[in-house]
């Protein structure tokens, strides 16, 4: 008997193959983006580059650019069953070329879309992807890495930095906007982090996306750092270079929704192909976007590596999932008749909570020490939660609760603070139902809501002094840190996306005393274990006095796992003086006083205190012992014992 030769061809290591396929769709297919796009390769001795597009009810795809004139005969690409991929190698394409799919309908309409998988994209206006080579790109944040392996958030501070390059700093005098590139953006704000003292910075806008006014929340280049600071290699040596430093890095993630730009995901091969369908679940009415569908393999899987993009390849340490309360409910920003309930009658989206359930298993599963962190505004339960638990998964939820009530509290005249006491101590009672950041971000100081600085009530002085108490007793509260860019100088416009931040105001004593506070708590934060180590532990935290409701003063201790170095926050929210206030202590242990707020770097009257305080045996706030201290108005103490 003659054994016959197998016909079947031999798939290539950048081909799209029968397992490839399967694993597409099934949505398990982690590196997809190695195979999807546009990727350099040789073939037979040509150099050139292979194809590959997901568009399973178009009637035909060509590749068009650069390369062959925009023309759609020029190379039509092969479709892939039973996924409806089309591939095809184009010989003599080189890097820097720009390409775009032509998809032929299944009505015979002719429609121009950008690459799902880019690792490129033409600069804005345009619309074009670029190809390019992110294979070879350079690292050497060795130690970072390895260290980030055993890394917990749960034990370690995080106090996050958010920040939106294009509008942190700029250069002068230019025609253009004067935005920094990755490179400079690296080195002038890893100076700046490293001063103040935060452990990671979350950058915003980070993936492709045609406008500047979206501030990155509309995507198009899911794959593709933004081409308006430079090449994917200035993006690498960014958070190379931040790494070399010891300082996090986070971006913003938009899995939630897509805008409807005739070059991008929406209706993709001329159907809903990465959006739902039906109108119901796919559109949100109030941001003009379209829904991923979370129950489509393909879809998924297009996400879930891409979170895994940032995370491996790019090194990133965490992202920050936006809108997720948007994916959870299926009425969310709807009206009657507008949306469809789930199978069982209720308004939970279930296909999107397997999602984050599959997501968070896997990106954390693969990638110990990193964080995916949910900014998600309701009561959803177990949030942080494990999924076998019937949790979601995150490692760490926005505190909008908490964030919400601050504000509201510190907007207030002092003299009605009495009345609203509460909201400062509310958060307490839900402080370990999740991981929680402690958030003032971005959307806080946008669309008339005021800079933190112009929140506070009063003028002059008591608008700082009120401020600085506030972020104090933030620094104090359970739960990680998150602070958005000029805030931290009280800078006194809105931020806009269209301006740097106003460093001028630094010129003046005020808001340099402001930047000293911050800074000095971000170090206080960094350095001492009890604020941080025991986050998620009730014992970590104990009120001292939270119901001195007609001083307004909040006293509580964080305490260490050791029992050492445990601080007591002593915080004064109005602008009465209290001579003498009588504060209890847990033991009988001599106080060291460690931080200050009336000093003069930072607005105070620079009044000599003395530095160690010995507890007496008088009772005070259910204390056995306690001790006096002269605060001041709108006066912050912490103590060391």
């Amino acid at each position: 008997m003659v054994k016959k030769e197998s016909t079947k061809k031999k798939v290539q290591p950048y081909e799209i193959g029968e397992l490839d396929q399967y694993l597409f769709g099934q949505g398990n297919h982690y590196e997809i983006y190695q195979k999807m796009g546009a990727h350099l390769v040789t073939v037979d001795g040509t150099p050139g580059v292979y194809f590959a597009v997901w568009a399973p009810h178009a009637r035909r795809v060509a590749v068009v650019g650069d390369f062959n004139e925009w023309d759609f005969e020029a190379n039509y690409m092969e479709r892939q069953e039973p996924m409806g991929i089309y591939t095809c190698f184009v010989p003599g394409v080189k890097e820097g070329d720009l390409y775009k799919f032509c998809i032929e309908t299944q009505q015979g309409k002719r429609i121009f879309k950008a690459d799902p998988f880019a690792n490129y994209a033409e600069l804005r206006p345009g619309t074009a992807s670029r190809v390019t080579d992110i294979s070879h790109l350079k690292w050497t944040d060795d130690a970072w890495m390895t260290e980030r392996k055993t890394w917990d958030h749960k034990v370690n501070p995080v106090s996050i930095y958010e920040v939106h390059l294009g509008s942190w700093m700029r250069h002068p005098g230019r025609e253009d906007e004067g935005f920094y590139t990755y490179r400079e953006f690296a080195e002038a704000i890893t100076k700046y982090v490293k001063n103040m003292g935060y452990t990671h910075v979350e950058l915003m806008g980070m993936a492709e996306h045609p406008y500047d006014g979206s501030w990155g929340y509309q995507v198009t280049g899911y794959y593709a750092p933004t081409s308006r600071y430079g090449t994917p290699e200035d993006f690498a040596y960014m958070i190379n270079y931040l790494h070399r430093n010891k300082i996090g890095v986070i971006l913003d993630w938009v899995p939630a929704h897509f805008p409807k730009d005739a070059h991008g995901l929406a209706d993709f091969d001329g159907t809903p192909t990465f959006e739902y369908a039906d109108p119901r679940k796919g559109e949100h009415p109030d941001w003009g976007t379209k829904i991923f569908d979370y129950g489509k393999p393909e879809v998924k899987n297009f996400l879930i590596a891409n979170a895994l993009f940032w995370i491996e390849h790019y090194h990133v340490d965490g992202l920050r999932v936006d809108a997720v309360a948007s994916m959870l409910y299926l009425d969310y920003g709807k009206q009657d008749g507008q949306w469809v309930a789930n199978k069982y009658g209720g308004n939970e989206n279930l296909e999107a909570i397997e999602f984050f359930k599959h997501l968070n298993s896997v990106v954390l599963g693969r990638n110990h020490g990193a964080m995916m962190i949910a900014e998600e505004s309701t009561a959803w339960p177990k949030v942080t939660g494990k999924p076998e638990d019937g949790g979601l998964g995150f490692s760490l939820k926005w505190n909008m609760g908490w964030m919400h009530d601050f504000i509201e509290y510190m907007k207030l005249d002092p003299y009605f603070r009495k009345n609203a006491h509460h909201m400062m101590t509310f958060a307490s009672s839900y402080a370990y139902s999740e991981n929680y950041i402690l958030v003032l971000s971005h959307d806080e100081v946008v669309h008339l809501k005021c800079s933190m600085i112009n929140k506070m009530p009063g003028l002059g002085f008591d608008k700082y002094a009120n401020l600085k108490v506030g972020y104090a007793f933030m620094m104090g509260h359970p739960g990680k840190k998150l602070l958005f860019m000029g805030q931290e100088f009280a800078q006194l416009r809105e931020w806009s996306e269209e301006r740097e931040l106003d460093w001028f105001l630094l010129e003046e004593a005020p808001h340099q005393q402001i930047q000293n506070w911050y800074r000095d708590l971000l170090h206080l934060y960094k350095k001492n274990k009890a604020l941080f180590e025991m986050d998620a532990d009730p014992a970590g935290f104990e009120w001292i006095n939270a119901d001195d409701i007609f001083r307004s003063i909040y006293s509580f201790v964080r305490h260490s796992k050791d029992n050492k170095k445990n601080l007591l926050f002593v915080c004064n929210f109005t602008p009465m003086e209290r001579r003498d206030y009588r504060v209890g202590v847990p033991r009988r242990k001599q106080c060291k006083l460690i931080l200050n707020s009336d000093e003069l770097q930072y607005g105070g009257t620079g009044e000599a205190r003395p530095l160690l305080y010995k507890p007496v045996k008088q009772e005070c706030d259910g204390r056995k012992y306690s001790f006096a201290y002269p605060l001041p108005p709108y006066g912050v103490a912490v103590f060391e014992f």
